[in-house]
C-alpha cells in the first residue's frame, strides 16, 4: 500500500511537471519577447559563471528563456517550490530544495558545491519563499561572495498578464501578448567582506531589482508593489 502510494505521488509530480512545462512553452513561444540591456551582463552571462536573481512573481518567463543552460537553481521546500522544482528539471536544471533564509547554510553551501564543481549558471529568488515581496534575503550575497560569480538581476513585465493575489503578486503572461525582459546592473561581490559591507551589497541589489521591475512594469502602465 505504500508503495502503491509513493508510485502514485511520483506519477502526479511527473504530470505536473509535463504540464506545467508546456505551458510555460505555450505563453512563451507565442509571446513577442523584446530584451533590454543584455549588453550589460553579456559577459557575465555568456561565461556561465553567474547567478540569477529574480523575484518570486517573475519565474514565468524568466524560466522559460533560461531553459536548457543546464543551471542550478535553489527552490523551497514546499509544495509551490515542488511545483516549481518539476518545472526546472524538465527544462534542463538541476534543483536545490531549501532558501536563503530557512535552512540557508545547508542550501547554500550545496550550491556552492555544485557551481565549484562545473561552470554553470545558478538561480536565486532572493525574496522566497514567503517574501516579504521584493526584499533580498542575505543568502545570495553569501553566494556570491564564496563562488566569486556575479549576480545578473532580471525581471519581465508584459502588456497582458493575469494578476494573482498571492503574498507575491505572481504574474501570468497570457499568450500572444508583448513582454519586455530586462537586465539590471550585475554586482560583483568581494570574498572578504564583513556583515555591514554584506548588508551594503545586499540593499544595492534590491534597489536594482526593484529599479528594472519598476521600470519594466512602467512600460505597459503597470504598478506591482
Amino acid at each position: 500500500m505504500v508503495e502503491v502510494l509513493r508510485r502514485t505521488r511520483e506519477i502526479k509530480w511527473l504530470l505536473i511537471g509535463l504540464l506545467g512545462k508546456s505551458l510555460v512553452d505555450l505563453i512563451g513561444r507565442t509571446a513577442r519577447i523584446r530584451v533590454v540591456d543584455y549588453e550589460k551582463v553579456r559577459v557575465h552571462v555568456e561565461s556561465q559563471r553567474f547567478i540569477l536573481a529574480f523575484w518570486h512573481s517573475r519565474i514565468f518567463l524568466v524560466s522559460y528563456l533560461f531553459q536548457g543552460w543546464r543551471g542550478v537553481a535553489l527552490v523551497s521546500r514546499s509544495n509551490d517550490g515542488e511545483i516549481t522544482a518539476r518545472i526546472l528539471q524538465r527544462q534542463g536544471h538541476d534543483t536545490i530544495r531549501g532558501s536563503t533564509s530557512r535552512h540557508a547554510v545547508r542550501s547554500l553551501a550545496g550550491l556552492i558545491r555544485a557551481l565549484k564543481k562545473d561552470a554553470r549558471p545558478a538561480a536565486v529568488v532572493p525574496d522566497g519563499p514567503r517574501g516579504p515581496r521584493f526584499k533580498v534575503q542575505t543568502g545570495i550575497i553569501a553566494l556570491a561572495q564564496k563562488t566569486g560569480y556575479a549576480i545578473v538581476p532580471i525581471s519581465y513585465s508584459g502588456k497582458r498578464l493575469k494578476i494573482f493575489s498571492s503574498w507575491d503578486r505572481f504574474i501570468l503572461p497570457w499568450p500572444f501578448t508583448r513582454a519586455t525582459v530586462i537586465y539590471g546592473l550585475p554586482l560583483l561581490v568581494p570574498a572578504k567582506i564583513d556583515a555591514r559591507q554584506r548588508e551594503w551589497y545586499r540593499q544595492q541589489l534590491e534597489a536594482e531589482m526593484r529599479r528594472i521591475t519598476r521600470q519594466v512594469d512602467h512600460y505597459y502602465g503597470h504598478q506591482i508593489d
